[in-house]
């Protein structure tokens, strides 16, 4: 159990962070290429950027519940 939890914390979640990085640097590349004036980067694009990290930090919880609930689990049986 633990070997897992370390694993999504050192491995899983650096790489989606990146992971997230690199759809940033995506989306800003391609509006740029596409002409998009400097007006969309103070609104829609951290719109978008919230909305990516929003949706991430709801999977890292899904990704950590189980492990959270067993905790809970073992100290009401404690």
């Amino acid at each position: 159990m633990k070997a897992m939890v370390i694993f999504k914390l050192c491995v899983v979640l650096p790489l989606l962070l990146f992971i997230d990085y690199l759809v940033m640097i995506f989306i800003g590349c391609t509006t740029n290429v596409f002409g998009i004036n400097h007006d969309f980067y103070c609104g829609p694009y951290c719109i978008i950027g919230k909305i990516i990290l929003g949706l991430s930090m709801i999977f890292i919880i899904y990704l950590f519940l189980p492990h959270i609930k067993e905790l809970i689990m073992k100290s009401k049986n404690k």
